[in-house]
């Protein structure tokens, strides 16, 4: 078993190119012992988002705070705030934006623990 606290996890910037102001939490994986899912938290900048990218596995990401949109691989925007969940498929090109001037967007992100 484990409980951590999100203020106690080391934030690592996200490397991959496209990135700008985003940030990454390893919550629970792997090393944790967990069999089957990790769940990471990602934190981006105002102005700031993800690489634009496809895994070969879904995730489900969980909006804790803040707003922006998720855009898909036809360049659909579907505006996400706090309170949002969304389903990414399997190999679907995917971005999420931060559209605040002043504000995180901060997501929980949970994927099969290969793709940490």
């Amino acid at each position: 078993m484990k409980v951590t606290d999100l203020s106690q996890v080391k934030s690592v910037k996200v490397a991959m190119d496209g990135a700008r102001g985003a940030w990454k939490q390893l919550m629970i994986g792997s090393d944790d012992g967990a069999p089957t899912f990790s769940f990471r938290v990602f934190t981006v900048e105002p102005g700031g988002h993800t690489p634009y990218h496809a895994h070969a596995s879904e995730h489900v990401n969980y909006v804790i705070a803040g707003q922006g949109v998720l855009v898909n691989e036809k360049g659909a925007r579907y505006p996400i705030r706090q309170g949002h969940f969304a389903l990414v498929l399997p190999d679907e090109k995917h971005q999420y934006c931060n559209t605040s001037t002043d504000e995180n967007l901060v997501l929980i992100c949970a994927v099969p623990k290969q793709f940490e």
